[in-house]
């Protein structure tokens, strides 16, 4: 088994380079934000390929209902994606954990206790799984797609030398894949951490005040006493009052 197929590479040397270099880009964007542009994926992936099976099937009814038929259906799938992300995974995993157990056990029949095991799995590390589906198909998008681009400039022959090196090509395959889960992993934590640093409040520590002195109380004004004056008979002024006005002994 050959991860990098030599048909597929000789089924795609008529797609121009243009055609190639974006192929190359989107598998790298889906192996390095599988996980966390998992909803798109899903959704773009799932609304094409029910709008392509709208137009296949079609071709049966003939006229303008193909392209009626095709866009409905895409627009329905896409609409239900992310609620049918759940049975894809399911459906996914089984047929991996299938695939896994005819290659080890190539004569083996009736695997449906394999096909539900490896679905069951496939739920509970719903997670893990989005990670290895989207790294391993960004994987080989990206390769298909680079080694394309790499011929005519390199000028060797891409089937032949992926033919002669299986071993070395899915060894290099696997390595990629397991990269992207890495990498997949480490943008999702740090991307949590980022979220919980922007949603935490800071924390406003409360300096105890300073005791503040008590002011001085201002003193009462101390006034005088008044001074008493003894009184004085006044002074006679006219002859009348010097003759009446008794005189005090010498």
């Amino acid at each position: 088994m050959t991860l990098i197929a030599p048909d597929i590479l000789v089924e795609a040397r008529g797609l121009t380079e243009a055609m190639s270099g974006t192929l190359c880009v989107l598998g790298m964007a889906l192996w390095v934000f599988g996980w966390r542009w998992h909803r798109f994926w899903i959704v773009a992936v799932i609304t094409l390929g029910a709008g392509l099976c709208g137009l296949h099937a079609g071709r049966a009814t003939g006229g303008a209902q193909i392209l009626a038929v095709g866009v409905l259906l895409a627009v329905t799938a896409g609409m239900m994606a992310l609620e049918l992300a759940r049975i894809f995974a399911f459906v996914a995993a089984g047929c991996a954990a299938w695939l896994a157990a005819l290659w080890v056990f190539p004569q083996a029949q009736e695997l449906w206790a394999v096909f539900l095991s490896g679905g069951l799995f496939g739920l509970i590390l719903y997670r893990v799984w989005i990670m290895l589906l989207t790294s391993l198909g960004g994987m080989l998008l990206a390769s298909h797609a680079a080694l394309l681009l790499l011929e005519p400039h390199i000028g060797f022959d891409a089937v032949e030398w992926v033919s002669k090196n299986q071993g070395a090509v899915n060894g290099g395959a696997i390595t990629l894949a397991v990269l992207g889960i890495v990498v997949q992993a480490v943008l999702t934590r740090r991307e949590r951490t980022e979220g919980e640093l922007k949603s935490a409040k800071p924390v406003k520590l409360k300096v105890p005040a300073e005791p503040k002195e008590p002011k001085p109380e201002p003193m009462p004004e101390m006034k005088p006493p008044p001074l008493k004056i003894p009184h004085q008979p006044a002074s006679p002024t006219n002859w009348w009052e010097k003759l009446v006005h008794p005189r005090k002994a010498g």
